[in-house]
C-alpha cells in the first residue's frame, strides 16, 4: 500500500535533510525559494493548458472543493479537540493549540497555532510542538495519496 507514497515521502526528506545539514545551503536556499518557483509555474501551465471548460467547469469540481474545505474544517477542529482531550490527561501540561497544526498546511497551520497562543499568553512558544504534528499530517497526507494512487491506478 505504501510504494506510490515513497516518492512523495522521500521528497519531503530530501528537502528535510537539504535544511538541516548546514552542508547545502545554497540547494536548500535554492529548493526553497527558485526551484520551487518554476516548478509551481510549470505544474500550473501543465494543469491550465490540459483542464478544458468541459472537464473542468462541472458540478463533481465544486463537490471536491467542498469535501476538502470540510476535510480542512473537520482536521482542524478534530486536532483541537483532541489536543483539548491531551491538555486534560495530561493535568494541562499539552497546548491543546498543537493539535489545530494536524492539517497538512505546512508550515502555515503551526505557525497560526504559534501566532495564537502567543496573542493568548505573551511569551508563549509552542512552534516547535506544533510542528511534529503538522509533519506528521504530512506524512500522513502522503501515505494516503499513495493508497489512493494503488486503488484507482489499477
Amino acid at each position: 500500500m505504501v510504494p506510490p507514497a515513497t516518492a512523495l515521502i522521500g521528497c519531503l526528506m530530501l528537502g528535510n535533510l537539504f535544511r538541516e545539514c548546514g552542508v547545502v545551503d545554497r540547494l536548500s536556499k535554492t529548493a526553497q525559494n527558485e526551484l520551487i518557483n518554476i516548478v509551481t509555474i510549470f505544474i500550473g501551465l501543465t494543469v491550465g493548458a490540459t483542464a478544458s471548460a468541459e472537464n473542468f467547469l462541472r458540478i463533481e469540481t465544486i463537490e471536491v472543493i467542498i469535501l476538502g474545505m470540510i476535510a480542512f474544517a473537520g482536521g482542524t477542529a478534530g486536532g483541537v479537540l483532541f489536543g483539548k482531550l491531551m491538555y486534560v490527561l495530561s493535568g494541562g501540561k499539552v497546548n491543546p493549540l498543537i493539535g489545530s497544526a494536524g492539517v497538512s498546511a505546512v508550515p502555515m497551520a503551526a505557525r497560526v497555532s504559534q501566532k495564537v497562543a502567543q496573542e493568548e499568553m505573551p511569551g508563549n512558544f509552542i512552534l516547535m510542538h506544533a510542528m511534529g504534528p503538522n509533519v506528521a499530517g504530512v506524512i500522513g497526507s502522503a501515505i494516503v495519496a499513495g493508497v489512493l494512487l494503488s486503488l484507482y491506478s489499477g
